[in-house]
């Protein structure tokens, strides 16, 4: 979904909603997708800013649209859901790996595990 709303820049509602008409998924696969899906586009900004602040040499705009929606929720994950940490970076990982280059899992591991830490020390 959020890649989908990255190469459309459609709504996220929008996106959902088209997502939903062509894949199924039980009731809380469902439930869980689009409050993840909702969460980090609605906080997309302010973890955007989060990576580039983390990504050090190299630029938003650089980050590949897949590794930027795959950070993009990751970061939210660690912030707002209950998940572990560790867990949320390796569901992450599995993710770049699939859809990424062949650097992306690296990549995503790197810069979630040190935002991970960013967030623990301003705790």
């Amino acid at each position: 979904m959020l890649y989908q709303r990255e190469v459309t820049g459609e709504p996220i509602e929008q996106v959902i909603d088209t997502f939903w008409r062509v894949r199924s998924g039980t009731p809380p696969l469902r439930e869980m997708a689009e409050r993840l899906a909702r969460g980090a586009s609605a906080q997309a900004e302010e973890i955007d800013a989060l990576i580039a602040e983390t990504a050090r040499h190299w630029r938003l705009e650089r980050i590949a649209s897949v590794e930027k929606c795959i950070l993009r929720l990751g970061a939210y994950e660690l912030r707002a859901e209950p998940t572990p940490p560790l867990v949320v970076i390796d569901e992450a990982i599995e993710l770049a790996k699939r859809f990424g280059e062949a650097e992306s899992p690296a990549f995503v591991n790197g810069l979630l595990d040190a935002i991970m830490k960013r967030w623990r020390s301003a705790s």
